[in-house]
């Protein structure tokens, strides 16, 4: 991987604004020309071989392929109205696109959309599960979460969780999926296995995101309405004490080598980083105005943060410093990496 190419691809605009995807070159910190869809591109998706990223388009009711190694454009593919959420399986071979009250298949393959999925109202974050077996929705508008099975493109039943579920992860080795439940400050752990739901789990105000270590060993839960971070020992299902960040924490990530968690501060302008051997804050670094949106590149070497009003932030994680920010759309809401060969 070090030779390669990695492309941040920022989808910006949101209300009634043009899409914008710019690309912009991680080691270089270059932004090249954007490419400009209609209005209401606020997520994205890229295959795990880097060569197409997806944007789905709320005004169009369609998601676009664009091709990485050309940074060029293939029609639109139609799906359900309102399309956010997306998750592609391991091996790349199908994207899942969540509408109102449906899941889009796609075969990347050929971009062919295949007949919606029929599962709860609002599927806002989904998650695979690390064998590509099964795709789970996240139906915020009726407290439930529905598995897709892969092979065959069919739902299970519907699993009850708290209300207003808007958060999910799942451990590296498949057995636990983790539902953040925002209107009861809780989260459900789901056998995975059984797809049988474990006593919730008492967190911070407000759950908005949730990662998990790569051992597995815990659980990070940011707490966007109390200023906190609850981490969930996995072995036992029970939170640990919860450690204070800045104000409105919402987006997190961890390092792959799981020694830190990068938590995103909305509200202060700033990245807490947590200190996963001792659970503690360490100082936080500036970040831009309202920041909303974090990710790690590939290769582990920098974390990247979006900000208001167009600004795109490099911060080094050998020594949390942040870069010169750069220049892309006006309101950046998300970001996927592209490992280019």
């Amino acid at each position: 991987m070090q030779d390669d190419k990695i492309i941040a691809y920022v989808v910006s605009g949101g209300g009634g604004s043009p899409t914008l995807v710019t690309p912009v070159d991680v080691r270089t910190h270059v932004a090249g020309a954007p490419l400009v869809f209609a209005k209401g591109g606020q997520s994205i998706a890229i295959t795990p071989d880097g060569r197409t990223a997806y944007v789905p388009i709320i005004s169009l009711g369609a998601v676009i392929p664009i091709h990485t190694a050309t940074n060029t454009a293939s029609a639109p593919i139609p799906v359900g109205p309102d399309p956010f959420a997306m998750a592609i399986t391991p091996n790349g071979e199908m994207l899942y696109v969540g509408n109102t009250v449906t899941v889009t298949p796609i075969r990347t393959a050929t971009n062919t959309a295949l007949p919606d999925i029929p599962v709860g109202a609002g599927p806002n974050r989904m998650v695979v599960t690390p064998d590509g077996h099964f795709v789970y929705t996240v139906n915020s508008a009726d407290d439930n979460v529905t598995p897709i099975r892969v092979a065959t493109n069919t739902p299970l039943p519907s699993i009850a969780v708290g209300p207003s579920p808007n958060a999910v992860a799942i451990t590296p080795d498949g057995k636990t999926l983790y539902v953040g439940n925002s209107g009861a400050d809780t989260v459900t752990p789901i056998d995975v296995a059984t797809n049988a739901t474990l006593p919730p789990i008492t967190v911070g105000a407000g759950p908005a995101a949730i990662v998990v270590t790569p051992n597995g060993k815990t659980a990070y839960v940011s707490n966007g309405a109390d200023d906190t971070v609850t981490p969930i020992d996995v072995a036992t299902n029970t939170a640990l004490p919860a450690i204070p960040v800045g104000h409105s924490p919402f987006d997190m990530v961890v390092t792959p080598n799981g020694h830190t968690v990068y938590v995103v501060d909305a509200n202060s302008s700033t990245i807490t980083p947590i200190h996963v051997a001792t659970n503690t804050a360490r100082p936080p670094i500036p970040a831009p105005a309202n920041p909303f949106t974090l990710g790690l590149t590939p290769d582990g070497r920098t974390l990247f943060v979006s900000g208001d009003p167009n600004l795109f932030t490099p911060i080094h994680i050998a020594n949390d410093q942040p870069g010169a920010p750069i220049v892309v759309g006006t309101g950046p809401s998300a970001f996927a990496f592209a490992v280019i060969e």
